[in-house]
């Protein structure tokens, strides 16, 4: 994470005690050791692999001599250089915001505003008390036009679910290669990046599965082991397309050395956003990758990405690299017998001829077999889903 945010590694630490120790989380001595190092390296910044609280991160950043950031604060800054529409620059400002809000601390008589009228002489107001009720009321806006971007997406989905389309999830870890999947499935050109975060706001595009039935696929924002809480909230907008799916393609990097480790957070995120129930398919992706033809064994791969894990024993699991579009045809086959049936059905339809929204429909979900006009009405002979028939009912 820190090289995708654009740090160069002098060192690297790691350590090993009972519990964090309340003062600087990782005691005087070993302090001293980075204080040490930094000072030898010519380093300015120090990076914690663990949420600080705001007295450690003071604590620190006075005995060290440098800044001092946890991985709350490394993931943000991450997402912000990300964050390209409105959406996602909101979400990663709530963020930030909410990262804040605890962190700020007055520095005594010199934060404080002085009044220049009667009843107003004094300390007055400090500028710490003025800069929370600030970031409180920016914090309300925020959260504000996040829930109008929030009753869009719902009526946004409430549209797609009125035609009987279904949605598949992309999920997975940070750079498990769902930007490259989702390319390939509907031939977009959403940003594949191999840096972390790429993507952080939802794309849906259609897709046509071997049955003839179309379906919606949607990228979404990877996850992490230790998502951040602030950001599980301010990300719920689009965290809610997983869980409103119908399928659920978790997609793992097999090539991965923590790639069971990765799996096992990624089903626990998906539990924590209420969508642990929603079936899945474990995609095993990037297999070129692996030297030998183990991971090409999907069944031998899930189990040992499954082991102690609490995920979904029965998912179906399909090797397969998006990258060459190896064992595609094996995924969107397993995606349509997972999927519940729609079964396409021949049907004729009487419509006006100004009714064009119907005669769309038809053309979009369903495949037109002929179409008639008779003085001022239509007839059109279709095939089409079975819940569409259900839908148009009364215009055949």
């Amino acid at each position: 994470m820190a090289s995708t945010a654009g740090a160069e590694t002098a060192e690297r630490f790691l350590q090993a005690r009972p519990g964090p120790e309340a003062a600087t989380l990782i005691g005087e001595g070993k302090v001293e050791e980075l204080r040490a190092a930094v000072h030898s390296s010519g380093a300015d910044l120090v990076i914690f692999d663990h949420d600080l609280t705001p007295t450690q991160q003071r604590n620190l950043e006075k005995a060290i001599g440098c800044k001092i950031i946890d991985r709350t604060q490394l993931i943000l800054d991450i997402f912000a250089s990300r964050a390209h529409t409105r959406e996602g620059r909101l979400q990663v400002e709530l963020a930030q915001l909410n990262y804040i809000l605890p962190r700020l601390s007055g520095h005594g008589v010199e934060m404080s505003r002085l009044g220049g009228g009667i009843g107003t002489r004094g300390p007055g107001e400090t500028k710490l008390e003025t800069d929370r009720r600030r970031i409180a009321k920016r914090i309300k806006r925020i959260e504000d036009d996040l829930n109008a971007v929030r009753a869009g997406r719902a009526l946004h989905r409430r549209r797609r679910s009125a035609v009987p389309l279904a949605t598949l999830a992309l999920a997975g870890y940070t750079n498990a290669g769902k930007s490259t999947l989702f390319n390939r499935l509907t031939g977009s050109g959403v940003l594949a990046d191999p840096r972390m975060f790429a993507t952080l706001d939802p794309t849906v595009r259609p897709l046509q599965l071997p049955s003839r039935r179309r379906v919606l696929v949607s990228d979404t924002v990877g996850f992490i082991r230790n998502l951040p809480t602030t950001l599980v909230k301010a990300f719920r907008a689009t965290l809610e397309e997983v869980k409103d799916a119908a399928l659920v393609l978790h997609v793992v990097d097999v090539s991965a050395p923590a790639a069971a480790e990765h799996t096992a957070h990624v089903f626990q995120v998906l539990a924590d956003i209420g969508a642990a129930a929603i079936p899945q398919i474990l995609v095993l992706n990037k297999i070129d990758r692996v030297a030998d033809d183990s991971a090409s064994d999907a069944d031998a791969v899930k189990r040992r990405l499954l082991s102690g894990s609490t995920g979904h024993p029965d998912a179906p699991a399909v090797a397969l690299s998006a990258l060459t579009g190896a064992g595609m045809d094996g995924l969107l086959e397993a995606v349509d017998q997972l999927l519940p049936l729609d079964p396409i059905v021949h049907a004729t339809f009487h419509l006006s001829a100004g009714d064009g929204a119907t005669l769309a429909l038809l053309h979009e979900f369903g495949k037109v077999l002929a179409t008639r006009y008779i003085d001022d009405s239509c007839e059109v002979e279709a095939e089409i889903p079975e819940s569409l028939e259900r839908r148009l009912a009364g215009r055949g």
